[in-house]
Parts: structure tokens; sequence; C-alpha cells
């Protein structure tokens, strides 16, 4: 598999090729010193298929991947399983600077649509642990959210009538990039494809409460994984040093950072792949810190029109109405 590094390269080349097309790309594609690799999936405002492409930085325009070439997948997730020549392909029509399409013309949808899996990991921060005053895990605690629960990072979250208790959790989101099973902790870097931002919501009562204490049903609710907005490559991010936070109608609620974790990512990626096979496109949502709505006094959770903010340093912010 062509390693990201090469994508890196070729992107920062690209820039020189559409400098002279256009001064609004010039504006979008050079307000960042940090060069990191974006894959984004979209659909144009005026309607049609999903498209995945690439950006620069955040705020930067898109190239079009799949449209240039359509015999590239439109979807990360098969876009990851589809090997070298697919990463070749790509490479050509980033370098080209073919397809630049301006992000006020897309709606972003969730980087990654139907992964075989979306494994959860919960106490994983220290401050989690403290608000509720119990002890540290000695090892990971595991748990599942279907697929269907993904929305885009500006979808809205809806609020299921069965529950009163919905609460937020903002995740450091790993993306798995290649097959892995019973790898090494030293091995686990080489199977990461990059990182997102994740909401883990969950109704309480159905988590805490209800259906026998099996955490399945109150964290799998229709809308309860808001993803995005974008996957951002591995070399240019230290999963293990990032501010993480959440909005509630503008108030700040979770401020922490991923150095909290109590287990690090390439531990949890050799750990569960000892357990189950990890393929390309599998979400690990790796943990949340201190400031959820449950543990805060009194409880706070969302309700109808509520706004919800996550935002991860270094990958972005979504922005999720709750209905």
């Amino acid at each position: 598999m062509c390693s990201t590094t090469t994508i890196l390269h070729l992107f920062n080349n690209s820039r020189l090729l559409i400098s002279n097309k256009s001064q609004h790309a010039i504006r979008k594609l050079s307000v960042s010193t940090r060069n990191e690799m974006r894959f984004v999936q979209y659909r144009l405002k005026t309607g049609g298929l999903p498209h995945l492409g690439g950006q620069i930085t955040q705020d930067g325009d898109i190239f079009d991947i799949s449209n240039v070439d359509h015999s590239i997948p439109n979807t990360l997730t098969k876009f990851l399983a589809t090997g070298d020549d697919v990463y070749e392909r790509a490479k050509r029509i980033i370098a080209s600077g073919k397809s630049v399409i301006p992000l006020k013309n897309v709606d972003l949808l969730p980087p990654i649509i139907k992964p075989d899996k979306v494994a959860c990991v919960g106490l994983n921060y220290s401050g989690h642990c403290d608000e509720q005053n119990i002890p540290h895990p000695r090892e990971p605690m595991f748990f599942s959210k279907f697929s269907s629960t993904i929305v885009g990072p500006y979808d809205t979250i809806q609020l299921p009538k069965i529950s009163n208790s919905v609460d937020w959790e903002c995740e450091l989101a790993v993306i798995i990039g290649r097959k892995a099973k019973a790898i090494r902790q030293d091995q686990a870097h080489d199977y990461i494809f990059g990182y997102t931002v994740a909401q883990d919501i969950s109704a309480r009562d159905w988590q805490k409460k209800r259906n026998n204490g099996q955490f399945l049903l109150g964290k799998s609710m229709d809308t309860f994984c808001p993803l995005g907005p974008a996957v951002v490559t591995k070399n240019k991010l230290d999963p293990n040093n990032l501010n993480i936070k959440t909005w509630v109608n503008g108030k700040l609620k979770q401020n922490g950072n991923t150095k909290e974790m109590i287990f690090k990512v390439d531990f949890l990626v050799s750990y569960l792949s000892q357990i189950v096979t990890l393929y390309p496109g599998d979400v690990i949502l790796t943990g949340t810190p201190s400031g959820v709505g449950m543990h805060r006094s009194p409880p706070e959770f969302l309700h109808k029109d509520d706004i919800l903010e996550s935002e991860i340093e270094g990958i972005g912010k979504m922005r999720n109405i709750v209905q």
C-alpha cells in the first residue's frame, strides 16, 4: 500500500500546478503550513451521488478524486480496501490539480460510511474516571455501536422518544487502513490510516439501567455517531497530544487532551486485533474526557434545538443540531 507520506508530497506539489488557475485556489490552499492530507466524502449541493475527495487544509477546496477517475471508489471505506493501484491513480489525479471543487458548493457527508465495525473504548480518560470516583481500569473496556448510527459532521441528531437522558461524548476516532490481525503494539501505526472527530452519543438510561446492563442499545440509536468533518492522515498528527472540546449552545462542556488517555492508540489497536480482525475503514472510538452531562451537578442532557459542537485540534469541528 502506498504511504501517506508519498500522497502528502504529491498534494504539496499540486499547489504549484493549481496556483496559476485561480486566485481563490491560492487563498484556500496556502492558509496552513501543516500540509496534512484530509480525505472527505461529500455530495454536490446540486445533488447526485457521493464523491470522494481530498483537502490540504480544513477550509480548503476539494480535489474531486472519484469524479476524475470513475473506477476509483467513491467511498473511503472501499478506497482503503482496494490497494496500491487505486492509490497510484489517485496520486496522479492529485498531482495534476484537476477538478477542484469549491467547499461552498458541497455538503460534507461522514468521511466513513458503512464500516465493518465501530468499536468503542469506555473509561479511557483519567479525568472521566475521576469525575465518577472510580479507579482507572487495568485493561481496556470495549463495546460496540452499530455502523448505521453514523451521520455527518453537520447532520441532525435525533432524540429518541424512548429516552430523556441523551448525553454527549467527544472522542478521537481511529480509522484503520489495512487488514490487521494479532499485530504487535509497535506495528499498530502501520495499520492506521488516519483520525477523525466522533461523538459517542449515549442514551444513559438505556446504557445504565435498561437492557440488563448491556451498552449496545443505549449507544446504537439512530444518529448516535456523528463523524467528521474529515479523516486526517496519520503522518501529521500526534494522537497522544490533541486538545478535545465539546460545546452545548456555545457553553464549553468538555475541555481535555488526548494525553489523558489511559490506554494509548497503538495499544488499543494492537489489543483489539488480538480478538477480532480489523478491516480497512473500521472505526475505533478511543474514549472521552471529563465533562459529560451525566456526571455534571446537576446532570445535564441534550434537548430539542440544542447545538452540539465537537472539536479536536488539527482535525476539525462538527456542528450538530438536536431534534
